[in-house]
Protein backbone atom coordinates (compact mmCIF):
# COMPACT_ATOMS: atom_id res chain seq x y z
CA UNK A 1 0.00 0.00 0.00
CA UNK A 2 1.22 3.52 -0.58
CA UNK A 3 -0.11 7.03 0.69
CA UNK A 4 -1.34 9.38 -1.93
CA UNK A 5 -1.94 13.45 -0.91
CA UNK A 6 -5.73 12.29 -2.74
CA UNK A 7 -7.88 9.70 -3.20
CA UNK A 8 -11.22 9.96 -4.78
CA UNK A 9 -13.18 6.84 -5.32
CA UNK A 10 -16.46 4.92 -5.92
CA UNK A 11 -17.79 7.20 -8.93
CA UNK A 12 -20.66 6.47 -11.58
CA UNK A 13 -18.40 7.34 -13.89
CA UNK A 14 -14.64 8.98 -14.28
CA UNK A 15 -14.13 10.69 -17.27
CA UNK A 16 -10.39 10.42 -18.16
CA UNK A 17 -9.53 11.60 -21.41
CA UNK A 18 -9.95 11.51 -25.07
CA UNK A 19 -10.81 7.28 -25.88
CA UNK A 20 -7.65 5.31 -27.14
CA UNK A 21 -8.01 5.49 -30.92
CA UNK A 22 -9.94 8.74 -31.10
CA UNK A 23 -7.41 11.45 -31.11
CA UNK A 24 -6.57 14.13 -34.01
CA UNK A 25 -8.29 12.55 -37.00
CA UNK A 26 -10.09 10.07 -35.53
CA UNK A 27 -13.50 11.37 -36.69
CA UNK A 28 -14.13 8.97 -39.41
CA UNK A 29 -17.30 10.45 -41.02
CA UNK A 30 -17.37 12.75 -43.98
CA UNK A 31 -18.88 15.69 -41.87
CA UNK A 32 -16.42 14.95 -39.31
CA UNK A 33 -18.90 12.53 -37.25
CA UNK A 34 -17.80 9.88 -35.23
CA UNK A 35 -19.25 6.52 -35.34
CA UNK A 36 -20.45 7.09 -32.05
CA UNK A 37 -20.20 10.13 -30.35
CA UNK A 38 -20.55 9.25 -27.10
CA UNK A 39 -17.37 6.60 -27.44
CA UNK A 40 -15.03 9.89 -28.13
CA UNK A 41 -14.23 9.56 -24.27
CA UNK A 42 -12.47 7.27 -22.22
CA UNK A 43 -14.75 6.61 -19.38
CA UNK A 44 -14.67 4.14 -16.21
CA UNK A 45 -17.47 2.53 -14.38
CA UNK A 46 -16.96 2.50 -10.02
CA UNK A 47 -13.56 4.91 -10.72
CA UNK A 48 -11.13 6.25 -8.57
CA UNK A 49 -8.25 8.34 -8.83
CA UNK A 50 -5.04 9.04 -6.75
CA UNK A 51 -3.04 12.06 -6.26
CA UNK A 52 0.42 12.42 -5.26
CA UNK A 53 2.87 15.72 -5.22
CA UNK A 54 0.28 17.52 -7.75
CA UNK A 55 -0.09 14.57 -10.48
CA UNK A 56 -2.15 11.89 -11.18
CA UNK A 57 -0.08 8.53 -9.48
CA UNK A 58 -3.24 5.88 -10.34
CA UNK A 59 -6.19 5.64 -12.23
CA UNK A 60 -8.79 2.98 -12.46
CA UNK A 61 -11.53 0.80 -10.89
CA UNK A 62 -12.23 1.58 -7.35
CA UNK A 63 -11.07 -1.33 -5.73
CA UNK A 64 -7.69 -1.43 -7.56
CA UNK A 65 -6.92 2.07 -6.32
CA UNK A 66 -8.15 1.95 -3.17
CA UNK A 67 -6.11 -1.15 -2.10
CA UNK A 68 -2.76 0.36 -3.52
CA UNK A 69 -3.47 3.35 -2.42
CA UNK A 70 -5.93 3.53 0.99
CA UNK A 71 -8.12 6.77 1.44
CA UNK A 72 -8.03 6.75 5.11
CA UNK A 73 -4.26 7.29 4.57
CA UNK A 74 -5.08 10.51 2.38
CA UNK A 75 -5.01 13.84 3.42
CA UNK A 76 -8.16 14.38 1.18
CA UNK A 77 -10.10 11.76 0.52
CA UNK A 78 -13.64 11.59 -1.38
CA UNK A 79 -16.73 9.41 -1.42
CA UNK A 80 -17.34 10.41 -4.61
CA UNK A 81 -20.36 7.60 -4.88
CA UNK A 82 -23.10 8.45 -7.68
CA UNK A 83 -20.87 11.34 -8.82
CA UNK A 84 -18.77 11.32 -11.98
CA UNK A 85 -15.20 12.33 -12.13
CA UNK A 86 -14.04 14.72 -14.81
CA UNK A 87 -11.06 16.54 -15.90
CA UNK A 88 -10.98 20.28 -15.00
CA UNK A 89 -12.40 22.63 -17.34
CA UNK A 90 -9.76 24.27 -19.44
CA UNK A 91 -11.24 27.53 -20.41
CA UNK A 92 -8.62 28.68 -23.23
CA UNK A 93 -9.78 32.01 -24.04
CA UNK A 94 -11.14 35.06 -22.46
CA UNK A 95 -10.40 38.76 -21.96
CA UNK A 96 -11.70 38.18 -17.81
CA UNK A 97 -9.38 41.55 -17.41
CA UNK A 98 -11.59 44.60 -17.96
CA UNK A 99 -13.25 47.22 -15.65
CA UNK A 100 -16.48 48.97 -16.63
CA UNK A 101 -19.90 48.11 -17.98
CA UNK A 102 -21.67 47.62 -21.25
CA UNK A 103 -24.65 46.42 -20.21
CA UNK A 104 -26.60 49.44 -22.72
CA UNK A 105 -24.65 47.83 -25.77
CA UNK A 106 -26.68 44.63 -24.91
CA UNK A 107 -30.25 46.59 -25.19
CA UNK A 108 -28.66 48.43 -28.66
CA UNK A 109 -27.98 44.77 -29.82
CA UNK A 110 -31.22 43.35 -29.26
CA UNK A 111 -32.19 46.56 -30.80
CA UNK A 112 -30.71 45.28 -34.44
CA UNK A 113 -27.55 47.90 -33.88
CA UNK A 114 -24.51 45.77 -35.18
CA UNK A 115 -21.42 45.27 -33.05
CA UNK A 116 -19.42 47.38 -35.78
CA UNK A 117 -21.39 50.23 -35.72
CA UNK A 118 -21.50 50.32 -31.69
CA UNK A 119 -17.44 49.97 -32.34
CA UNK A 120 -17.35 52.51 -34.56
CA UNK A 121 -18.90 55.46 -32.42
CA UNK A 122 -16.57 54.98 -29.79
CA UNK A 123 -18.32 51.76 -27.83
CA UNK A 124 -17.62 48.26 -27.47
CA UNK A 125 -13.55 47.61 -27.03
CA UNK A 126 -12.99 51.63 -26.67
CA UNK A 127 -15.25 52.40 -24.41
CA UNK A 128 -13.79 49.04 -21.98
CA UNK A 129 -10.29 50.48 -22.80
CA UNK A 130 -11.31 53.92 -21.62
CA UNK A 131 -13.03 52.36 -17.98
CA UNK A 132 -10.05 50.25 -17.65
CA UNK A 133 -7.33 52.59 -18.11
CA UNK A 134 -9.15 54.57 -15.15
CA UNK A 135 -8.91 51.63 -12.93
CA UNK A 136 -6.29 51.15 -10.40
CA UNK A 137 -4.33 48.19 -10.04
CA UNK A 138 -5.78 47.15 -6.69
CA UNK A 139 -9.86 47.54 -8.60
CA UNK A 140 -8.84 45.59 -11.49
CA UNK A 141 -7.19 42.91 -9.31
CA UNK A 142 -9.87 42.90 -7.15
CA UNK A 143 -12.01 41.98 -10.17
CA UNK A 144 -9.90 39.50 -11.43
CA UNK A 145 -9.91 37.26 -8.79
CA UNK A 146 -13.82 37.84 -8.35
CA UNK A 147 -14.47 36.54 -12.06
CA UNK A 148 -11.87 33.66 -11.11
CA UNK A 149 -13.88 32.84 -8.60
CA UNK A 150 -17.03 32.26 -10.65
CA UNK A 151 -15.11 30.58 -13.18
CA UNK A 152 -13.78 27.94 -10.83
CA UNK A 153 -17.35 27.62 -9.13
CA UNK A 154 -18.07 26.19 -13.28
CA UNK A 155 -15.05 23.91 -13.33
CA UNK A 156 -12.47 26.12 -14.74
CA UNK A 157 -9.29 25.06 -13.57
CA UNK A 158 -7.14 26.25 -16.23
CA UNK A 159 -7.77 29.86 -17.41
CA UNK A 160 -5.90 31.93 -20.42
CA UNK A 161 -6.57 36.00 -19.71
CA UNK A 162 -5.52 38.28 -22.32
CA UNK A 163 -4.82 41.45 -21.91
CA UNK A 164 -6.03 44.15 -24.71
CA UNK A 165 -8.21 46.59 -22.80
CA UNK A 166 -4.86 49.33 -22.40
CA UNK A 167 -3.73 49.85 -26.13
CA UNK A 168 -0.96 51.82 -24.43
CA UNK A 169 2.76 50.10 -23.24
CA UNK A 170 1.16 51.26 -19.80
CA UNK A 171 -2.13 50.32 -19.04
CA UNK A 172 -0.70 46.95 -21.60
CA UNK A 173 1.77 46.18 -18.88
CA UNK A 174 -0.32 46.97 -15.91
CA UNK A 175 -3.04 44.78 -17.08
CA UNK A 176 -0.52 41.72 -17.46
CA UNK A 177 0.98 42.34 -13.85
CA UNK A 178 -2.33 42.30 -12.83
CA UNK A 179 -2.92 38.97 -13.97
CA UNK A 180 0.55 37.82 -12.91
CA UNK A 181 -0.52 38.87 -9.20
CA UNK A 182 -3.95 36.62 -9.31
CA UNK A 183 -2.32 33.47 -10.54
CA UNK A 184 -0.01 33.99 -7.94
CA UNK A 185 -3.56 34.75 -5.23
CA UNK A 186 -5.57 32.48 -7.09
CA UNK A 187 -5.58 28.15 -7.03
CA UNK A 188 -7.00 28.59 -10.78
CA UNK A 189 -4.17 27.99 -13.22
CA UNK A 190 -4.03 31.41 -15.10
CA UNK A 191 -2.40 31.81 -18.20
CA UNK A 192 -1.29 35.54 -19.49
CA UNK A 193 -2.12 35.96 -23.13
CA UNK A 194 -0.45 39.95 -24.60
CA UNK A 195 -2.98 41.27 -26.96
CA UNK A 196 -2.10 45.15 -27.18
CA UNK A 197 -3.89 44.56 -30.83
CA UNK A 198 -7.39 44.26 -29.67
CA UNK A 199 -8.26 47.33 -31.41
CA UNK A 200 -6.87 50.90 -32.73
CA UNK A 201 -7.47 53.46 -29.95
CA UNK A 202 -9.00 56.32 -31.05
CA UNK A 203 -7.03 58.95 -32.94
CA UNK A 204 -4.52 56.70 -34.15
CA UNK A 205 -3.74 55.27 -37.45
CA UNK A 206 -3.69 51.54 -37.87
CA UNK A 207 -0.37 51.40 -39.11
CA UNK A 208 0.89 53.97 -36.34
CA UNK A 209 -0.51 51.96 -33.95
CA UNK A 210 0.81 48.57 -34.97
CA UNK A 211 4.02 50.02 -35.46
CA UNK A 212 3.73 50.78 -31.51
CA UNK A 213 2.82 47.23 -30.35
CA UNK A 214 5.65 46.20 -32.29
CA UNK A 215 8.18 48.86 -31.12
CA UNK A 216 6.98 49.97 -27.85
CA UNK A 217 4.66 47.62 -25.92
CA UNK A 218 6.28 44.29 -26.62
CA UNK A 219 9.60 44.88 -25.32
CA UNK A 220 8.08 45.84 -22.31
CA UNK A 221 5.56 42.97 -21.80
CA UNK A 222 6.92 40.41 -23.25
CA UNK A 223 8.00 38.79 -19.30
CA UNK A 224 4.48 39.27 -18.22
CA UNK A 225 3.06 36.61 -21.12
CA UNK A 226 3.30 33.26 -22.59
CA UNK A 227 1.06 33.87 -25.91
CA UNK A 228 0.53 36.46 -28.07
CA UNK A 229 -2.73 37.44 -29.80
CA UNK A 230 -4.28 39.81 -32.14
CA UNK A 231 -7.68 40.87 -33.50
CA UNK A 232 -7.45 39.97 -37.18
CA UNK A 233 -10.75 41.27 -38.72
CA UNK A 234 -12.17 43.70 -41.00
CA UNK A 235 -11.44 47.29 -40.39
CA UNK A 236 -9.10 46.18 -37.52
CA UNK A 237 -6.09 44.37 -38.11
CA UNK A 238 -5.09 43.25 -41.77
CA UNK A 239 -3.41 39.97 -42.19
CA UNK A 240 -0.58 41.61 -43.11
CA UNK A 241 -0.88 43.85 -39.62
CA UNK A 242 -0.87 40.65 -38.09
CA UNK A 243 1.59 38.63 -39.57
CA UNK A 244 3.95 41.63 -38.38
CA UNK A 245 2.89 41.58 -34.85
CA UNK A 246 2.51 38.06 -34.29
CA UNK A 247 5.78 37.55 -35.98
CA UNK A 248 7.42 40.25 -33.60
CA UNK A 249 6.10 38.59 -30.52
CA UNK A 250 7.51 35.27 -31.05
CA UNK A 251 10.58 36.70 -31.24
CA UNK A 252 10.22 37.95 -27.80
CA UNK A 253 9.02 35.00 -26.76
CA UNK A 254 5.99 34.57 -27.05
CA UNK A 255 3.72 31.93 -28.99
CA UNK A 256 1.41 33.24 -31.56
CA UNK A 257 -2.55 32.98 -30.94
CA UNK A 258 -5.51 34.79 -33.76
CA UNK A 259 -8.35 35.84 -33.78
CA UNK A 260 -9.71 34.68 -37.38
CA UNK A 261 -12.18 34.66 -39.15
CA UNK A 262 -15.00 35.87 -37.04
CA UNK A 263 -17.05 39.08 -38.86
CA UNK A 264 -15.29 38.89 -41.85
CA UNK A 265 -13.40 35.99 -43.87
CA UNK A 266 -10.03 38.00 -43.94
CA UNK A 267 -7.27 34.89 -43.80
CA UNK A 268 -6.16 34.71 -40.21
CA UNK A 269 -6.71 30.98 -40.39
CA UNK A 270 -4.28 31.10 -43.29
CA UNK A 271 -1.81 32.99 -41.53
CA UNK A 272 -2.46 30.86 -38.51
CA UNK A 273 -1.37 28.01 -40.19
CA UNK A 274 1.73 29.49 -42.01
CA UNK A 275 2.70 31.10 -38.69
CA UNK A 276 2.15 27.86 -37.10
CA UNK A 277 0.37 28.97 -34.47
CA UNK A 278 -1.50 27.68 -31.12
CA UNK A 279 -4.96 28.01 -32.20
CA UNK A 280 -6.80 30.23 -33.93
CA UNK A 281 -10.21 31.38 -32.46
CA UNK A 282 -13.65 32.25 -33.53
CA UNK A 283 -14.08 31.24 -36.57
CA UNK A 284 -17.61 31.57 -37.99
CA UNK A 285 -16.73 32.32 -41.12
CA UNK A 286 -13.84 29.59 -41.54
CA UNK A 287 -13.77 27.53 -44.81
CA UNK A 288 -12.68 23.95 -45.08
CA UNK A 289 -10.16 24.87 -46.93
CA UNK A 290 -9.00 27.09 -43.54
CA UNK A 291 -10.28 23.71 -41.84
CA UNK A 292 -7.59 21.65 -43.78
CA UNK A 293 -4.58 24.35 -43.51
CA UNK A 294 -5.11 24.67 -39.63
CA UNK A 295 -5.21 21.24 -39.24
CA UNK A 296 -1.97 20.38 -41.32
CA UNK A 297 -0.17 22.79 -39.53
CA UNK A 298 -1.07 21.64 -36.12
CA UNK A 299 -3.21 24.74 -34.86
CA UNK A 300 -6.22 23.58 -32.55
CA UNK A 301 -9.15 25.73 -33.52
CA UNK A 302 -10.98 26.78 -30.30
CA UNK A 303 -14.56 27.78 -31.12
CA UNK A 304 -16.60 30.26 -29.04
CA UNK A 305 -20.22 29.72 -28.92
CA UNK A 306 -20.93 32.28 -26.17
CA UNK A 307 -19.91 35.23 -28.74
CA UNK A 308 -22.51 33.66 -31.20
CA UNK A 309 -25.43 33.66 -28.73
CA UNK A 310 -24.20 36.97 -27.56
CA UNK A 311 -24.30 38.16 -31.33
CA UNK A 312 -27.44 36.64 -32.50
CA UNK A 313 -25.27 35.11 -35.26
CA UNK A 314 -24.86 31.45 -36.70
CA UNK A 315 -22.27 29.74 -34.84
CA UNK A 316 -18.88 28.48 -36.05
CA UNK A 317 -19.13 24.49 -37.47
CA UNK A 318 -17.07 22.36 -35.57
CA UNK A 319 -17.28 19.23 -37.85
CA UNK A 320 -15.40 20.65 -41.00
CA UNK A 321 -12.91 21.19 -38.41
CA UNK A 322 -13.16 17.31 -36.99
CA UNK A 323 -13.55 15.98 -40.60
CA UNK A 324 -10.07 18.02 -41.52
CA UNK A 325 -8.19 16.02 -38.63
CA UNK A 326 -8.27 18.81 -35.82
CA UNK A 327 -8.52 18.38 -31.98
CA UNK A 328 -11.34 21.12 -31.46
CA UNK A 329 -11.29 23.33 -28.26
CA UNK A 330 -14.47 24.79 -26.66
CA UNK A 331 -13.97 28.06 -24.20
CA UNK A 332 -16.03 31.12 -23.16
CA UNK A 333 -14.60 34.08 -24.36
CA UNK A 334 -15.63 35.82 -20.99
CA UNK A 335 -15.54 39.33 -21.90
CA UNK A 336 -18.16 42.64 -21.71
CA UNK A 337 -19.50 42.20 -24.77
CA UNK A 338 -19.92 38.38 -23.83
CA UNK A 339 -20.31 38.19 -20.13
CA UNK A 340 -20.77 34.54 -19.92
CA UNK A 341 -18.12 33.15 -17.62
CA UNK A 342 -18.72 29.63 -16.85
CA UNK A 343 -18.03 26.67 -19.15
CA UNK A 344 -20.90 24.77 -18.19
CA UNK A 345 -23.16 27.06 -20.27
CA UNK A 346 -20.22 27.38 -22.69
CA UNK A 347 -20.82 23.62 -23.22
CA UNK A 348 -24.24 23.73 -23.59
CA UNK A 349 -24.41 26.27 -26.69
CA UNK A 350 -21.51 23.82 -27.88
CA UNK A 351 -24.16 21.45 -28.09
CA UNK A 352 -27.37 23.11 -29.13
CA UNK A 353 -25.76 25.36 -31.49
CA UNK A 354 -22.67 23.85 -33.14
CA UNK A 355 -23.99 20.59 -32.76
CA UNK A 356 -21.56 18.67 -30.43
CA UNK A 357 -22.63 15.43 -28.45
CA UNK A 358 -22.11 15.61 -24.81
CA UNK A 359 -19.25 13.92 -24.96
CA UNK A 360 -17.75 16.00 -27.88
CA UNK A 361 -18.03 18.95 -25.97
CA UNK A 362 -16.48 17.98 -22.82
CA UNK A 363 -13.66 16.75 -25.11
CA UNK A 364 -13.50 19.77 -26.15
CA UNK A 365 -13.50 21.63 -23.06
CA UNK A 366 -10.81 19.77 -21.47
CA UNK A 367 -8.51 17.93 -23.51
CA UNK A 368 -8.98 20.22 -26.64
CA UNK A 369 -8.69 23.46 -24.35
CA UNK A 370 -5.47 22.20 -23.07
CA UNK A 371 -4.14 21.41 -26.91
CA UNK A 372 -5.33 25.14 -27.70
CA UNK A 373 -2.69 26.64 -24.75
CA UNK A 374 0.09 24.46 -25.69
CA UNK A 375 -0.24 21.42 -23.56
CA UNK A 376 1.68 19.21 -26.11
CA UNK A 377 3.83 21.63 -27.17
CA UNK A 378 7.36 21.04 -25.66
CA UNK A 379 8.21 25.05 -26.01
CA UNK A 380 5.34 26.18 -23.79
CA UNK A 381 6.08 25.53 -20.40
CA UNK A 382 3.33 27.01 -18.14
CA UNK A 383 0.52 24.63 -19.24
CA UNK A 384 1.39 21.32 -18.36
CA UNK A 385 1.54 18.50 -20.64
CA UNK A 386 -1.84 16.19 -19.47
CA UNK A 387 -3.51 19.32 -18.92
CA UNK A 388 -7.52 18.26 -19.46
CA UNK A 389 -6.80 14.43 -18.99
CA UNK A 390 -6.73 12.88 -15.75
CA UNK A 391 -4.14 9.99 -16.77
CA UNK A 392 -1.22 9.07 -14.89
CA UNK A 393 1.64 11.80 -14.96
CA UNK A 394 -1.53 14.48 -15.59
CA UNK A 395 -1.78 17.45 -13.30
CA UNK A 396 -4.10 16.07 -10.17
CA UNK A 397 -6.66 19.20 -11.60
CA UNK A 398 -10.56 17.49 -11.41
CA UNK A 399 -13.91 17.72 -11.15
CA UNK A 400 -16.44 16.36 -8.92
CA UNK A 401 -19.89 16.65 -10.39
CA UNK A 402 -23.27 15.83 -7.87
CA UNK A 403 -24.39 14.11 -11.32
CA UNK A 404 -24.34 10.66 -12.52
CA UNK A 405 -22.46 11.34 -15.99
CA UNK A 406 -20.93 13.96 -17.86
CA UNK A 407 -23.59 14.23 -20.14
CA UNK A 408 -25.43 16.28 -17.18
CA UNK A 409 -22.93 19.28 -17.81
CA UNK A 410 -24.54 20.48 -20.60
CA UNK A 411 -27.86 19.05 -19.98
CA UNK A 412 -28.43 20.95 -16.66
CA UNK A 413 -28.01 24.32 -18.42
CA UNK A 414 -29.78 26.61 -15.62
CA UNK A 415 -27.62 25.24 -13.03
CA UNK A 416 -24.14 24.20 -12.23
CA UNK A 417 -23.52 20.45 -11.56
CA UNK A 418 -19.85 20.70 -10.10
CA UNK A 419 -20.01 19.95 -6.34
CA UNK A 420 -16.53 20.55 -5.85
CA UNK A 421 -12.81 21.42 -7.82
CA UNK A 422 -9.12 19.88 -6.93
CA UNK A 423 -6.29 21.19 -8.78
CA UNK A 424 -3.03 20.07 -8.35
CA UNK A 425 -4.71 17.28 -5.81
CA UNK A 426 -5.66 20.16 -3.24
CA UNK A 427 -9.11 21.55 -2.61
CA UNK A 428 -9.76 24.77 -5.18
CA UNK A 429 -11.64 27.36 -3.62
CA UNK A 430 -11.70 31.05 -2.49
CA UNK A 431 -13.51 33.15 -0.01
CA UNK A 432 -13.67 36.92 -1.57
CA UNK A 433 -13.72 37.73 1.88
CA UNK A 434 -9.90 36.01 2.55
CA UNK A 435 -8.84 38.39 -0.48
CA UNK A 436 -5.67 40.57 0.28
CA UNK A 437 -6.83 43.18 -1.99
CA UNK A 438 -7.53 46.15 -0.29
CA UNK A 439 -11.30 46.87 -0.33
Amino acid sequence: MTAADAVIYGASELVVGPAAGTAEGSHPGADGSPADPDAVLERIEDGAVAIADGKIVAIGPTDEIVAEYPPESAAEAIDASGKTILPGFVDSHTHAVFAGDRSDEFAAKLRGKPYQDILAEGGGILRTVRATRAASDEKLLELLLERLDTMLSFGATTVEVKSGYGLDTETERRLLEVVGRAAEMHPVRVVPTFMGAHAVPEGESTADYVDRVIEDQLPVVAEHAVFCDIFCEEDVFSVEDSRRVLTAGREHGLEPKIHAEEFAHLGGSQLAAELNAVSADHLLQATESDATAIADAGVVPTLLPGTAFALGTEYAEPRQFLAAGSEVAVATDFNPNCYAPGMEFALTLACVGMGLSPAEAVRAGTYGGGLALGASRTEIERVPAGCGTLREGAPGDLLVLDAPSHAHVPYRFDESVVERALIGGEPAYRSRADSEVDR
